[in-house]
């Protein structure tokens, strides 16, 4: 009898060891850069300032794949980065806000707000703060795989300006939201830029009051979405039930979806909101691997 007990007692509690021993990775992840702290890194100096929303310097980086860095960084008046440069990751600057001079190998170039440009693997960069005012920036970078053939780098700088890219539509899409594509992918000819490796198109979406470009799914690429400016619900998951959910969101929050997870946005405001996303194949396609 007292065998028998002690068996039950077991199957009992085994089920709740399991459980709480099982560890499901998450779909997405939210930040909100005004809550992330601070690290130090390889661009960092005294008067520049990182703070780590995805990827390197994040406390979960077991989901992300191709997203080597997002973060968001502030250079005091006058101050500057750290130049650098990576053998087999490309960047992508997006200037939220001041003004400042762009290092690109042995040239330099003025940048101010929306200003955006591509930073290919390989060639030395860096920013410095050229006004009296703070200057803020989104760095993005993205991890090139083994084998995958790198192009030469361009030899001009390729900038350009997100008021200067026209508003359009895109086919999938309801006509509440518009778009201005940004950057694509070096096979792409529809983007102002079109030079990426991994990343497969940059661009800043505008929500019509109400509008929203209908939640949906990648099956090949990651995703992340920085708030700009308004405020509604992200639609982020699905999960095994495939029911989305909404998340109340405004400027600054940033999400990271992984493949297959939901991904989405209505605009619950009564003026535009504005939304930076960026995406990245994973995996990489085979057709563009070197041989």
């Amino acid at each position: 009898m007292m065998k028998r007990l002690a068996f039950a007692i077991v199957l009992l509690i085994l089920p709740t060891t399991i459980c709480a021993q099982r560890r499901v990775a998450p779909t997405w992840l939210h930040r909100n850069a005004a809550n992330v702290p601070e690290k130090s890194t390889d661009i960092t100096t005294p008067s520049c300032h990182y703070k780590p929303v995805f990827g390197a310097g994040d406390s979960e980086t077991r989901i992300i794949r191709s997203v080597a860095r997002f973060g968001e960084v502030t250079i005091d008046p006058s101050g500057h980065c750290k130049e650098v440069s990576y053998p087999a990751e490309e960047q992508i600057y997006y200037v939220l806000a001041g003004n400042g001079t762009l290092s690109y190998g042995e040239k330099k170039a003025s940048v101010k707000k929306d200003d955006f440009m591509y930073l290919p693997p390989q060639v030395r960069h860096g920013l410095a703060n050229t006004s009296s005012s703070p200057l803020r920036f989104v760095v993005m970078g993205y991890n090139i795989p083994h084998g995958v053939s790198i192009p030469a780098p361009p030899s001009e700088l390729q900038i350009a300006n997100t008021n200067d890219v026209k508003l359009e539509s895109v086919a999938g899409h309801p006509e509440s939201t518009q778009y201005r594509l940004l950057l694509g992918g070096k096979k792409g000819t529809r983007d102002r830029i079109d030079c990426g490796i991994v990343v497969t198109s940059l661009f800043l979406m505008e929500f019509a009051p109400g509008g929203t470009n209908f939640p949906h799914h990648h099956d090949t690429a990651e995703e992340i979405y920085l708030v700009i400016d308004g405020h509604g619900d992200i639609v982020a998951g699905g999960g095994e039930n495939g029911i989305e959910g909404l998340h109340p969101s405004k400027a600054g929050d940033a999400y990271f979806f992984r493949l297959n997870s939901t991904v989405g946005f209505y605009n619950r405001g009564k003026s535009k909101a504005h939304i930076l996303a960026v995406r990245s194949w994973y995996p990489f396609p085979e057709r563009d691997y070197q041989n």
